[in-house]
């Protein structure tokens, strides 16, 4: 078997500037949100990051002077895993920037309830995220921030020569060299959204279809790592190439390119928390 090198994990996520502005909101955890053990699943994780995004966009006046943002790359750090039943709480604020985009984090926290279906008391949830958000235009392109969006985002971090790099591994091996064999995993309409691009949450439902079979992973805390490199669009066949290395799980999300080349769609590397 071929070795890949796992993703730079990089550090811990970064904690909050103190007394910097933050927004908040709260959802219900629904059943529809976890898996057979009661676990919010990944996917739904990725829901939580879009309604709080938006959310946090109509709550300013970024939606009538930044109203587009693509997302280039999220990491999620499960430390406790948000269960059912419960309720959590976003907190999003900006992390660090740059003139045309931001590192965008999220915390997730529940607390835990129980029913006659979950009866077990759960200590209470924690999630970690950053997603590194691109400012764009109406055709796609990569855009100066609003002066206000910048005054605004720059006072909740000192960081503001925001640099991109790549955490993951974007080529992928030869699947004559890799113990697992491609497979695909086939899309449906409803997961793509009005812009005719698959919903970042659908990559996730993918990833969750693996971990059954690498249940290890997530059975304590471990951090996701998602970079997405092109867009999918309905009617795209997508293949799945996998290695597992040690306590580290990498998943290339292929799509036909040109004759019968496969090109990397998005990349996931599932593994522990950086101390």
């Amino acid at each position: 078997m071929s070795q890949v090198t796992p993703a730079v994990s990089g550090a811990s996520l970064p904690d909050r500037k103190p007394g910097s502005q933050f927004y908040e909101v709260g959802y219900r955890i629904r059943t529809g949100d976890v898996d057979q053990d009661m676990r919010v699943r990944l996917d739904a994780v990725a829901r939580y990051l879009q309604d709080v995004a938006n959310d946090n966009l109509e709550a300013t006046e970024f939606s009538a002077t930044d109203p587009f943002w693509i997302v280039r790359r999220t990491i999620i750090d499960v430390i406790e895993p948000l269960t059912w039943p419960g309720a959590v709480t976003a907190q999003r604020w900006c992390g660090a920037l740059s003139t045309r985009w931001t590192n965008m984090r999220v915390r997730l926290t529940a607390e835990h309830e129980t029913n006659r279906f979950n009866p077990r008391p759960r200590p209470p949830g924690l999630i970690e995220t950053e997603a590194f958000w691109i400012n764009v235009n109406e055709k796609g392109v990569p855009s100066r921030l609003s002066d206000e969006a910048f005054t605004m985002l720059s006072a909740m971090t000192d960081e503001h020569r925001l640099r991109w790099r790549s955490m993951n591994p974007e080529k992928a091996p030869d699947p004559a060299e890799i113990d697992f064999p491609d497979r695909e995993h086939v899309l449906r309409i409803t997961d793509f959204d009005p812009f005719k691009h698959l919903n970042n949450a659908a990559y996730l439902e993918a990833i969750e279809d693996e971990l059954v079979e690498h249940p290890d992973l997530v059975d304590g805390p471990h951090r996701v790592v998602i970079e997405y490199l092109r867009p999918i669009v309905p009617g795209t066949r997508l293949i799945l190439r996998r290695v597992r290395e040690g306590d580290r799980l990498t998943v290339w999300l292929l799509m036909p390119g040109t004759g019968d080349e496969l090109v990397v769609a998005a990349t996931v590397v599932v593994g522990p928390i950086p101390e």
